[in-house]
């Protein structure tokens, strides 16, 4: 994937349906044409990624009640909610997890370990990350789903959200790519500190008046859970800089399942 061309000027802006569209184009699967392949789309879309995880989660939640309204148990129905973001991204994210931890596991020097990310095999490193990710993953779901439908039906939305405003931050300025192409290029730092912090506040926002009508207790724990998927989020990150010597797309993969995964864990919690 090429990085998009240079900002023709410190006054470029894109619409919201052009970072709509790089948004839903760079990270699902739906069938989205990118109109403008650009630093002010890509900065534009970035910012919309919280937007996709909304979509996804509410698509994934909506697939867990399905099962539970047709009879199925809180663990089918946690496997449901768990499958549906991995098809909506026919698998990035967890390939670049699983590629990220066999980078980071084999202590290797940041050009050796960015070749290893780039093969299309898995190593022991990222099966057994997959692995776990994905069983807490549907653990903590199914903790969820057996409380209440409702909080585990919150509890998948707000996770989808977390992972992509785990991106939003990734992409912000001051966290360069680890190469010259691929997806981490073309994204690498587009985002302006203050959109990044203002992309958190309204994640946190939204999570919180989500959960309002659970009660007091609910929005605490939703508001916890976005602040547990950035902190997270961020130690990963910093550490995948000091090792690759920036994002690539795979980390970006990365980030997102690792937020996801903790904001399940928080929301499954109390």
């Amino acid at each position: 994937m090429p990085a998009p061309s240079p900002e023709p000027s410190a006054e470029a802006t894109a619409s919201a349906s052009d970072g709509l569209r790089f948004a839903f184009g760079t990270l699902t699967a739906l069938p989205v044409t990118v109109t403008r392949w650009d630093r002010p789309a890509a900065r534009a879309g970035m910012l919309c990624a919280p937007a996709v995880g909304l979509v996804a989660g509410a698509l994934a939640a909506g697939a867990g009640l399905l099962l539970l309204l047709l009879g199925a148990g809180a663990l089918l129905a946690a496997v449901a909610t768990v499958a549906v973001p991995a098809v909506l991204t026919r698998g990035l994210h967890l390939d670049g997890l699983a590629d990220t931890a066999d980078g980071l596991g084999s202590a290797k020097p940041a050009g050796d370990a960015l070749r290893i990310m780039k093969q299309s095999d898995i190593g022991p490193f990222g099966v057994l990350t997959l692995v776990l990710v994905l069983l807490a993953q549907v653990a903590a779901l199914a903790q969820a789903y057996g409380h209440d439908w409702a909080r585990g039906a919150l509890a998948a939305v707000v996770s989808a959200l977390a992972a992509r405003l785990a991106l939003t931050l990734a992409a912000r300025r001051g966290v360069p790519p680890a190469r010259p192409e691929g997806l981490g290029a073309a994204v690498a730092g587009v985002v302006p500190v203050p959109g990044a912090v203002g992309a958190v506040l309204a994640v946190a926002g939204l999570a919180a008046a989500g959960s309002a009508f659970l009660g007091a207790f609910d929005v605490l724990r939703a508001v916890l859970a976005v602040a547990a998927a950035v902190a997270v989020a961020e130690l990963l990150l910093r550490h995948c800089v000091r090792r690759f010597g920036g994002v690539t797309g795979d980390v970006f993969g990365g980030l997102a399942e690792t937020a996801a995964t903790a904001a399940l864990v928080v929301s499954s919690l109390g």
